[in-house]
């Protein structure tokens, strides 16, 4: 502290006197501060620099270039992924650190402090002597692989693409992946074809059931991950999530060679090879377009993946098939009577019988409004029809605003706590009337899949898992778009259904 408050004290007297006064080390001093406290600082990446002899800097970064060092730096020099060069006058204050690359230091140069070399190689000559520490970490052959990644970084990363057209062991690649996509086609000529149909009849929702997929990849493997038997299985998930996304892409490929034929997906075998190298070049080609490269190559996987875990839903179905429907045991087909017989005559007012008289409404009133027949389920509410997404979008606005009023009324809580009493007031409610206020006002009730009213436990677990469906992007809550029995996530998970009642139908039945 005294010798920089003296250094700067005689600076100052010879900036007055003339430079002549001023020791030459003071002078260094206050260039060096000014130039510490300007920040002078001068980074380059895949970009060289070159620092000339009568130059000086705080602070040099390149990476992935070449920098060439022959002023003076008061502070570090740092190179990634490229080469250094420091001239014979050259003169580093700092440290000097080359990861992945490559130092030359000719005689004369000087560094104060540490000198390190990782992933790299280093030529110095043999008096050469940092001021403190002198490391050197791996070989320059590690270098020479990774210098091989550097162009893709910047010509492919950097410009949001996959493939750099520029690069010859990129087309090496292509042509490997290209060589296993048609030997998978090939084999898989099947599943390849069920995929892509799958994407034909519905692009949007495999898109979507892919994303799914992989947005529970992650919880799943968490929770495997926790036991000891889980950790066995996590290899083979990932093993079927790896075969799944690239047989999906073949079949993606496929469907997109075949509509820019302008068919459906071919049947023959020479048709489908066709079709996928067709699809492979097109896709290939986006890949090369910078920034639409890599969402490209995302929206593909991504789909290829849900492609292929629909088709693989659809041949295990094939394979077992339902013995039941609804939460009942379909019965048998009715026998053929090999020869029919002409029916008895009957007196139409012997055999008159009035109708009972039913409290609730009969399965004919099920479908009031659809114009279908109930479904064969057991009798009660599960015999309605099953509600829309809008209507239950409705009530469930009429819940969270009701909740809220009521709560701001009653001064109860913090405005955090809001979903806490959501999920109360709905297992509350689902239990004591089978519906919440929303869904009585939007005539709709919840019931179980066998026609039975839910339970505190049915109603815990359809409340807990509904927050699942909707912190996974409310996609779960989406599904109800898409399932034959309009259910959400959560209803799968605690076998319930959501029924639109008659205007005139009792509260609490």
């Amino acid at each position: 502290m005294i010798k920089r408050t003296v250094f700067v004290l005689l600076a100052l007297a010879g900036s007055v006197a003339g430079p002549a006064v001023a020791p030459a080390g003071a002078q260094d001093f206050v260039e060096r501060e000014r130039i510490r406290w300007g920040h002078v600082t001068n980074v380059r990446v895949a970009r060289d620099y070159v620092l000339r002899e009568d130059d000086t800097a705080h602070d040099v970064i390149v990476v992935w270039g070449k920098a060439r060092i022959e002023g003076r730096v008061y502070g570090d020099v740092t190179v990634a992924f490229g080469s250094l060069d420091l001239g014979p006058k050259a003169i580093i204050d700092g440290s000097l650190a080359v990861i992945g690359g490559t130092a030359k230091i000719q005689p004369g140069a000087v560094v104060h402090q540490t000198v390190g070399v990782v992933g790299g190689a280093m030529d110095a000559p043999a008096d050469f002597l940092p001021g403190r520490d002198h490391f050197v970490i791996g070989s320059a052959d590690l270098f020479e692989r990774l210098n091989v990644a550097v162009p893709w970084l910047t010509q492919g990363l950097l410009m949001g693409r996959p493939i750099a057209p520029r690069l010859q062991w990129v087309w090496q690649v292509v042509a490997i992946v290209f060589a296993v996509s048609l030997l998978l086609c090939l084999i898989f000529l099947n599943g390849v074809q069920q995929c892509a149909n799958v994407v034909a009849a519905r692009p949007l929702s495999t898109f979507l059931i892919g994303l799914l997929v992989l947005a529970l990849t992650g919880p799943l493997a968490i929770i495997l991950a926790a036991s000891v038997i889980g950790i066995a299985v996590l290899p083979f998930l990932f093993c079927a999530l790896i075969i799944a996304w690239t047989i999906g892409k073949v079949g993606v490929a496929m469907w997109v060679g075949s509509g820019v034929v302008g068919q459906g997906v071919p049947d023959t075998r020479l048709s489908s090879v066709t079709a996928f190298a067709l699809g492979f070049a097109v896709i290939i080609f986006a890949y090369a377009i910078p920034v639409l490269g890599f969402i490209a190559w995302g929206l593909i996987g991504v789909m290829g993946l849900g492609a292929a875990t629909v088709a693989f839903t659809k041949g295990y179905r094939r394979e077992n098939p339902k013995t039941r429907k609804n939460g009942a045991t379909l019965p048998p087909p009715p026998p053929v009577s090999p020869e029919p017989r002409p029916a008895p005559a009957i007196d139409p007012v012997a055999a008159y019988t009035p109708p009972p008289v039913v409290d609730g409404p009969s399965l004919a009133s099920a479908a009031f409004q659809s114009g279908e027949s109930p479904a064969t389920t057991s009798s009660g509410l599960a015999a309605f029809p099953r509600a829309a997404f809008v209507d239950r979008l409705a009530a469930f606005a009429l819940d969270v605003a009701l909740v809220a009023i009521l709560r701001g009324a009653l001064d109860i809580g913090d405005p955090d706590d809001l979903i806490w009493f959501l999920l109360g007031y709905h297992v509350l409610f689902w239990t004591w009337k089978g519906a919440t206020v929303g869904g009585i006002i939007c005539q709709l009730r919840v019931v179980r899949i066998d026609g039975q009213p839910m339970k505190l436990p049915d109603a815990i677990v359809r409340a807990l898992s509904s927050v699942l469906s909707i912190a996974a992007f409310g996609i779960g809550c989406l599904w109800i778009l898409r399932d034959p029995e309009h259910q959400a996530w959560h209803d799968k998970i605690a076998g319930t259904y959501v029924v639109k009642v008659p205007r005139a139908y009792a509260v609490g039945i």
